[in-house]
């Protein structure tokens, strides 16, 4: 007997580390000890793995079991370091050759099977960038091991097969007991559902034209208008606008809907941007994330590369919203807690939808409305400003009329309305790539005013909102971008004077509404 040793990983939000399991088997009383900063769910692993190992034919010592997970200063959670364990302990009693070559990830049932975990994505691409290309899974996870490059995955069902492949005597394994037999081995596909198309809206032209230029640019959106005017219906369109998420895009996103997902067995590559839309009831942890022991993403997170729509905003709790903030500048949420310090990605668009009052009725059209000016105010102002400065487009969503009704099915549908979205996106891939990026909505001030810089003559208007205390700094860089959006749409070079016009409109019709 010896030390056994074998290898999984630790996830602390995104990033994966290579954690070493080392067994020893001592000469003392039973016990079976776990050491490295383990988990609740993580020490309870000790009678999932000896009942595991009984019923595959393989039990363990009967002596005192030591395992050691290093570094013992990186917090270890979850049951995916079931099976790295029982191999190591295997590995220390003779029983299995070695398995210091290959990482081991999944929870152990009790009777032998290998379930699958969350969060398989992110794990095997860290094994494989620390240099560990053999990875050893529960077979339901082994389509979305297999999307990362490089991987060398095998699947089981069971530990006892695990166990004879490498090595253990087949005497005394239970070989013909596969409780998994015939089950679903995930294959991640279970459907993507019909995407709605922008032709169902009736109407809105303005409110349409917004959301080109929105999906254009990459830009914030706020829809304020009274119930009823298709606010919820333009934003659930949004997506469809968007161009298909890029390799490396594709893996950050479905690295994070592995950490999230419901059934662990569904998880594919997603190329299509998400779409998350949060009850107004949800807490901050469900939207920014956290929870407890190690923070995980909530839905800013889940809707990196995608729309975040926040429908009936200001009934939000306010400090849920100026917590998307810091994300909207950064791209980026790091949520600290007592156990641990956690980064995820979250660069969306928001989409913000609201009713001009809590009655829904300040339309200025004839409706009487039963809401005093200070409800009126204090309903909106649950948005702070540096909030809504942080949005581009603020547009305000009338009524559809009983004309528009009558023109159903003369509108442009998603398709049509994708391709020039599509074709201003690739104006600006091309013109940023200097830069390092892609959207008109990440250029920073100083590229704006610098290598962007547009003549005076074309920012006149501009510059007097800025100088009048219309537009804050941040605003004024904010137009400019909404200009050369409009002007990638309109396959111009450079923004010009109406370009300016349309964006500095674009941003104050709820202000002035």
């Amino acid at each position: 007997m010896g030390v056994g040793r074998s290898y999984s990983v630790a996830l602390l939000g995104l990033n994966g580390y290579i954690v070493e399991v080392e067994a020893d088997i001592g000469q003392t009383l039973p016990n079976f000890v776990i050491l490295g900063l383990p988990d609740a769910s993580l020490n309870e692993a000790k009678e999932r793995i000896r009942s595991a190992a009984q019923n595959s034919g393989i039990p363990l010592s009967r002596r005192k079991i030591t395992a050691n997970l290093i570094p013992a200063s990186l917090p270890k959670r979850g049951s995916g370091f079931d099976l790295a364990i029982t191999m190591a302990v295997l590995r220390a009693a003779g029983d299995i050759r070695s398995t210091e070559d290959t990482v081991f990830i999944s929870e152990l049932g009790l009777d032998g099977r290998l379930r699958p975990v969350r969060g398989i994505l992110p794990a095997v691409m860290a094994a494989v960038q620390a240099g560990h290309r053999e990875i050893v899974v529960a077979q339901a996870n082994v389509a979305e091991a297999k999307l990362v490059p490089g991987a060398v995955v095998r699947g089981y069902k069971t530990l006892a097969r695990l166990a004879f492949d490498f090595g253990a005597d087949p005497q005394d394994l239970a070989l013909d007991y596969d409780p998994a037999d015939g089950e679903a081995s995930g294959d991640g596909n279970r459907g993507a559902g019909v995407v709605p198309d922008l032709c169902d809206v009736s109407g809105q032209g303005d409110a349409r034209r917004a959301l080109e230029v929105a999906a254009a640019g990459a830009h914030h959106v706020l829809l304020c208008g009274p119930p009823g005017a298709g606010k919820t219906m333009l934003a659930e369109r949004l997506p469809g606008l968007l161009p298909d998420l890029g390799d490396q895009e594709a893996m950050e996103v479905t690295a994070i809907h592995s950490l999230s997902a419901v059934h662990v067995d569904s998880v594919q590559l997603l190329r299509r941007p998400p779409f998350e839309n949060p009850h107004h009831s949800a807490t901050a942890a469900a939207i920014i994330g956290g929870g407890s022991g190690l923070p995980r993403p909530g839905a800013a997170s889940r809707a990196h590369r995608g729309v975040l729509f926040l429908d009936e905003a200001p009934e939000y709790e306010r400090r849920v919203l100026d917590a998307l903030r810091q994300p909207l500048e950064s791209g980026e949420l790091v949520i600290h807690r007592s156990a641990g310090t956690a980064a995820y990605p979250a660069r969306f668009q928001l989409v913000l939808a609201a009713n001009p009052c809590p009655c829904g009725k300040a339309t200025g059209k004839g409706v009487d409305c039963t809401c005093t000016p200070v409800m009126r105010r204090r309903y909106f102002g649950r948005m702070s400003g540096p909030l809504l400065d942080r949005v581009d487009i603020q547009l305000q969503v009338e009524r559809v009329s009983l004309a528009d009704f009558g023109q159903s099915g003369a509108e442009e549908d998603t398709a049509t309305v994708a391709g020039r979205v599509h074709a201003a996106r690739s104006r600006q891939r091309e013109r940023l790539a200097r830069f390092g990026m892609e959207t008109n909505s990440q250029v920073p001030g100083r590229v704006l005013r610098g290598e962007l810089r547009l003549p005076s003559s074309t920012t006149k208007i501009l510059d007097t909102s800025l100088e009048r205390g219309i537009l804050t700094a941040r605003g004024y860089d904010r137009v400019l971008r909404l200009a050369w959006t409009l002007a990638d749409l309109g396959h111009r070079d450079r923004p010009h004077n109406d370009d300016i016009g349309q964006a500095l409109g674009l941003r104050q019709a709820v202000a002035a509404a």
